[in-house]
């Protein structure tokens, strides 16, 4: 399973992350609404764990 984690708070995107390669998932991550999108636009993914406020946009919009 490929799961994005969309979370701009270094300390708490990296405990995620680390907890989800732990079990197995291949995990990538992005830190501001700009590189999110540019990460669903390139690759699919299972799942995607987003923060709502973000640097430069909301979580929000992303869903829409």
């Amino acid at each position: 399973m490929k799961i994005l984690i969309v979370e701009d708070e270094k300390k708490f995107r990296e405990t995620i992350c680390e907890s989800l390669r732990l079990e197995k998932f291949v995990v990538e991550e992005a830190t501001d609404y700009r590189k999110a999108l540019e990460k669903i636009n390139d690759y699919n993914y299972d799942c995607i764990v987003l923060d709502i406020m973000l640097p430069g946009g909301s979580g929000l919009q992303i869903l829409e």
